[in-house]
């Protein structure tokens, strides 16, 4: 991308170097953030409209939906460096970690509202809807952050055998 190496150029060279070091992270973490707030416009659209007594089930279509644009968007920039799949494998892997993913991301705010019952009628619809938040779209997507970047990386999207081999000489 063009904006790259022209942001590159303004960092101060003592972390020029890490910020190239761990630029799968770094491009990885922009691409959590963009999916984020794909999540977070979707879930509050149909919380707002049509799911408002349904909190999972809008949390579980705003996840699905920012998971198909979170494919799209590492295979063709956070790891477009990595290979060694057929794509239908490779989504096919993508798909099944981030449905786990998935799971990570709904266990906070499961435990949140049945587990703590912190859900109307037994605390006020403001009460939940923060608990909700920060459960959500914070916890439950940090959490899944880190579980998703370890996991795409060891399993959909592999280093070459070739690459590998060249970075540990």
């Amino acid at each position: 991308m063009a904006f790259i190496q022209p942001a590159l150029d303004r960092i101060p060279e003592p972390y020029r170097s890490t910020v190239i070091q761990h630029r799968e992270l770094l491009k990885f973490a922009v691409v959590g953030g963009i999916t984020w707030f794909i999540d977070t416009g979707v879930v509050y659209a149909l919380k707002l409209t049509v799911l408002g007594d349904k909190p999972l089930t809008a949390r579980l279509l705003g996840v699905l939906i920012a998971t198909i644009a979170s494919y799209i968007l590492n295979r063709e920039w956070s790891f477009r460096t990595r290979g060694g799949r057929q794509r239908h494998h490779e989504a096919a892997l993508f798909f099944a970690i981030s449905a786990l993913g998935m799971g990570v991301t709904l266990l906070p705010q499961a435990v949140s509202l049945y587990v703590f019952d912190i859900r109307v009628p037994h605390v006020g619809p403001v009460t939940q809807a923060v608990a909700n938040f920060i459960t959500g779209q914070i916890l439950g997507v940090l959490l899944a952050m880190v579980f998703r970047f370890w996991a795409f990386r060891r399993f959909v999207f592999p280093e070459d055998k070739l690459e590998a081999e060249l970075h540990s000489i």
